[in-house]
């Protein structure tokens, strides 16, 4: 009877060398490169066609594409396998060490099978005889390898030296990728094979190894893979001990430094289809050796690839040149420099672009604006009603600061940055055209504000009792910046008054809360606590706006300082993160210097587009693209898509909790970031607009929200903070005016 093989199948990688087709969102092993379904989907059939033998099959593969992979493999039987998800990627060595951990957990002492997911094969008879063939030297305690008998010089593959007769040769030592000599001499020795990266070993064997030349390694991952957690879908690592993983292939980690490795020559042909140059070698082609893929005409060309997944492409007189173009980005280059892309993606990545990350699909959203009809009716028929009314403090004025899920007000003491961002968020949808009764709203809350919450220096009170009296009287910069933005969009849409009182908290601003060295603002004028990067982000949105109303310059020098400060301290160029707290020198504050937001990730990436577009400083687009893509890719919840309260700048969750206010603020930053000029990130923007409907607005009573999510997706919050409405409305009007505008 066939001995049992654990196979696992490794999916963690992006495929950067056959960039601009493959993208971190969408990478190469989804691609159907060479025809009958992806590279992934048959790497598990190939891996389940064993003809007898239990064969449970496993993938280990990155949690950010786990909803994906769920969806894809739902239907296949995996013989008793699953998937193992990985919150970060740590390279192929702790994915050696995951499987051989997880199978002595669940089967024991058996063989292990380990291969990539997105190799060419032949034939799946031939492959699994090639695999039988190295057990019995497995069994024997032997590390596996599998190589292939080189037909030519190949720069872009690893090699193996052997010695021995035999089926089973020798491993003599492991050689990196060489250059064009040296893979002529290999050719030529005959004793040289290409390494698949496939690997055959008994389980206590690669044990074993790793206890003694790795052991950091392999406790790290036991440590992470005993605090998982299981799900529908797979298994998910925890990030933190994860992340605790040292990075290395298990190539450096184990095979070139162990004893008793061997080698199978394998008896299939084999690809990596690591480039654009293994994609022409293994494609059907026309007469003059060239593949053709979507809208092209070519003429006169030789031996060349030609791929377009979008427009038209023409081409004249090439050859041995592979151009890939898809709807947002085009790729050139002689097929032999072809495996080079990686470096244009190094590049892309250093400047912030975000075309290595988000693929233009249109086939993975209905359309463009699938969201407008639910978005319109929430906002005009359920919560602009139920705000301008239960929300609205008739008996001692201004608005209340939450309300309970029942509707009904909850009496605690009102922040003036609620009662100012009330005001604000009914100014923005009188602009946007709401019926309601906004104007007066707008002067209750403005009288309010302006009777029961001034200093006698003419600044603004930090929290009012319910009745109106001062709770306390802190005159904080985060409360002015919520007050100039409210009386910005007051004087937009024409109250009487907000210009006047702009320029008294204008005056209290400059001689009371700036600091004296310009650098900045104090957070208070005693200048005694932290200071925080979140006031001064604030403060630019009101300088911000208050120059869209007047068109005065004096408002965006305002702003510039506060960018000024951005680019000096706030922002962090190796980890794209932005610091919340520095001492007053501006360094990163003990303790809480490590901390990030990533909701301040995306509301500092709209705000840098807008200035940048209203003062011509260009280069500010690129630091938004960072900003997003660092939110993103360290700063969502694995479970739900959600963003995080806050993470560490290696993106080590701090406070586990989503709020309803970051993934607001992502969808703004998103739709300001699908420009002509980048990705088109308007399935991006759906799917952010789905998740804030999904597990905020849906669940919650009609015109509510539920403001906080657990890190498993369970409701928390014990009432709806008006705070945070501010943000629904502004976000979602903008969804709304942004996809109106792409429908004309």
């Amino acid at each position: 009877m066939a001995e049992r093989i654990v196979s696992f199948v490794m999916s963690g990688g992006v495929g950067s060398r056959l960039w601009p087709l493959s993208r971190e969102d969408n990478p190469k092993q989804f691609h159907d490169l060479s025809g009958h379904g992806s590279m992934l989907l048959k790497t598990l059939k190939r891996l389940k066609a064993r003809a007898e033998g239990e064969t449970p099959v496993f993938l280990i593969a990155s949690e950010k594409h786990a909803d994906r992979i769920y969806g894809d493999v739902a239907s296949l039987d995996l013989s008793g396998g699953g998937a193992l998800f990985e919150p970060s990627g740590r390279n192929t060595a702790a994915a050696v060490a995951l499987a051989t951990l997880h199978t002595l957990d669940r089967f024991q002492d058996s063989l292990v099978l380990v291969v990539p997911s997105d190799h060419e094969i032949s034939t799946d008879r031939q492959f699994w005889e090639t695999v039988e063939n190295g057990a019995a030297a497995a069994n024997d305690g032997k590390l596996i390898v599998f190589g292939i008998k080189p037909n030519q010089p190949e720069t872009g593959f690893g090699y193996i030296e052997v010695s021995g007769d035999g089926p089973v040769h020798q491993v003599s030592r492991f050689v990196e990728k060489p250059d064009l000599d040296k893979a002529k001499g290999y050719l030529a020795a005959g004793n040289f094979y290409w390494n698949t990266g496939i690997f055959l070993f008994r389980a206590s064997t690669m044990r074993a190894a790793f206890e003694k030349l790795s052991p950091d390694i392999w406790s790290a991952t036991e440590a992470a893979l005993r605090a998982a957690t299981s799900q529908v879908s797979g298994l998910y690592l925890p990030a933190d001990l994860y992340a605790e993983i040292p990075s290395n292939s298990i190539d450096y980690a184990i095979m070139e430094r162990a004893d008793g490795i061997a080698m199978v020559k394998a008896g299939f042909r084999w690809n990596d289809l690591g480039s654009w140059q293994s994609l022409l070698d293994v494609s059907p082609t026309d007469k003059a050796g060239n593949v053709i893929v979507g809208d092209v005409v070519a003429i006169d060309c030789e031996d060349s690839y030609l791929r377009s997944d979008g427009r038209l492409l023409s081409a004249i007189g090439l050859k041995n040149v592979a151009i890939v173009s898809t709807v947002d980005a085009t790729f050139v280059a002689p097929v032999s420099h072809s495996q080079n892309v990686k470096k244009i993606v190094e590049q892309l990545e250093k400047s912030g672009r975000l075309e290595t990350k988000f693929t233009p699909a249109p086939d993975r959203v209905i359309t463009s604006g699938a969201w407008r009809r639910r978005v319109s009716h929430w906002l005009f028929e359920e919560t602009l009603p139920l705000w301008s009314t239960i929300g609205v403090d008739r008996a001692y004025g201004g608005f209340h600061e939450a309300l309970s899920f029942d509707g009904t007000p909850i009496q605690k003491p009102k922040r003036m940055r609620t009662m100012a961002r009330q005001v604000y968020a009914f100014a923005v949808a009188k602009a946007r055209g709401w019926s309601g009764p906004a104007d007066e709203i707008i002067s209750h809350g403005l009288a309010f504000m302006a009777d029961k919450g001034r200093t006698a220096r003419g600044g603004w009170v930090r929290t009012l009792n319910v009745d109106g009296s001062v709770a306390d009287p802190a005159e904080d910069a985060y409360d002015h910046s919520c007050v100039l933005l409210a009386l910005a969009e007051a004087q937009r849409v024409g109250h009487q008054g907000a210009l006047r009182l702009a320029g008294e908290t204008f005056d209290f601003l400059d001689a009371h809360l700036e600091d004296i060295r310009l650098t900045g603002f104090l957070e208070t004028p005693d200048g005694q606590e932290l200071r925080r990067s979140n006031p001064h982000m604030h403060l630019l949105e009101a300088f911000l706006a208050w120059y869209s109303v007047t068109g005065e310059r004096q408002y965006l020098r305002r702003a510039s300082r506060i960018i000024d400060l951005f680019r000096s301290h706030f922002f962090d160029p190796e980890s794209w993160t932005l610091g919340e707290y520095f001492d007053d020198e501006w360094k990163p504050a003990p303790g809480k210097g490590e901390w990030t937001e990533p909701g301040h990730h995306f509301e500092w990436a709209s705000l840098l587009v807008d200035f940048a577009e209203k003062s011509g400083q260009r280069d500010l687009i690129g630091f938004a693209r960072k900003l997003y893509a660092s939110a993103v890719a360290n700063g969502l919840n694995r479970s739900t898509g959600l963003a995080y309260a806050a993470v560490s700048r290696q993106g080590l969750p701090l406070d586990r909790l989503s709020r309803s206010w970051p993934q607001a603020e992502a969808i703004k930053a998103a739709i300001v970031l699908d420009r002509p000029d980048g990705p088109d990130l308007k399935p991006e923007i759906e799917a952010r607009v789905e998740r804030l409907f999904r597990w905020h607005i849906d669940a919650a009573p009609r015109g509510l929200w539920i403001d906080q999510i657990d890190e498993r997706g369970r409701a928390v919050a014990t009432e709806v903070p008006a705070s945070i409405f501010y943000h629904l409305v502004c976000a979602l009007m903008l969804y709304l005016d942004r996809t109106e505008e792409a429908g004309r």
